[in-house]
């Protein structure tokens, strides 16, 4: 069993002048949470069980997946003291499992994994990204990479403008991490990740301090147990207002690279 974890719990201090009333995984492209078309994506791959790693305004997340049928769906409503109320037809995301874990208000990325490693027993293996990003990246072809190079972990290498973890790369594996350089020129972590479960726990410790970016990946980097997926397609973070402007006027265009379902 695969599961699909995605980090809902940071606060998205640079982009608060596009809403305070949400977190960043709830901002809408076309009118729908970035962290939906994140889910999507996935589903199109066959992963259908998620963990949400709610921290900052986690609620707001937790009250869309309680009212999501109602909300999107055709109701009938019959008023009175015996009334009742019919939802209609299934809806495209039927079967989705998502468990919303309370992974602490301040956690560090790792952490939240951590913290949420109770619904991960049962998954040999678990995909991981952040709920800020969108792409075109195919899912299964990252999951048969994995697979074969045999480490512990596997992340995507992307290659746009600087400002991300830069990654040095040889012979498919990573050989240096560096978290946020200054400049660079290279390619960058994209966020989409897969790990062999028992084996990458292993690399983790409690407390809300834990880093993934920081601490985790540099350690798997050490031990040889940390691959590249170098994908060249679509991917784009939504972390200012003019990427979540762009995200929405290519959505709205019809011209949105990452909608592969």
């Amino acid at each position: 069993m695969i599961k699909a974890v995605i980090l809902c719990g940071g606060q998205g201090t640079r982009i608060r002048d596009v809403s305070e009333a949400v977190p960043k995984p709830m901002l809408p492209i076309g009118g729908k949470p970035i962290l939906w078309h994140i889910m999507k994506l996935y589903a199109h791959h066959g992963i259908r069980d998620f963990v949400l790693c709610l921290g900052y305004k986690g609620w707001s997340i937790k009250e869309f997946f309680l009212n999501y049928r109602a909300v999107t769906a055709d109701i009938t409503i019959e008023l009175g003291q015996a009334g009742a109320v019919e939802i209609h037809g299934a809806l495209p995301e039927e079967g989705w499992r998502i468990t919303l874990a309370e992974t602490g208000e301040s956690a560090q990325t790792g952490a939240r994994i951590w913290n949420a490693r109770r619904y991960l027993e049962d998954a040999d293996r678990f995909c991981m990204t952040y709920g800020d990003g969108v792409a075109d990246l195919d899912v299964a072809a990252l999951l048969k990479a994995h697979a074969a190079s045999g480490c512990t972990g596997m992340l995507s290498g992307v290659r746009p403008a600087g400002r991300f973890g830069e990654i040095d790369c040889d012979a498919g594996k990573v050989r240096h991490f560096h978290e946020k350089p200054n400049t660079t020129g290279g390619t960058i972590n994209g966020g989409f990740m897969v790990f062999n479960t028992s084996d990458a726990l292993r690399y983790f410790r409690g407390g809300d301090d834990l880093n993934l970016e920081q601490e985790v990946l540099p350690k798997l980097v050490a031990d040889g147990q940390l691959a590249v997926y170098q994908h060249e397609g679509f991917w784009q973070c939504m972390d200012t207002l003019r990427e979540f402007n762009m995200l929405n006027e290519l959505w709205a265009k019809g011209q949105a690279p990452w909608k592969v379902w």
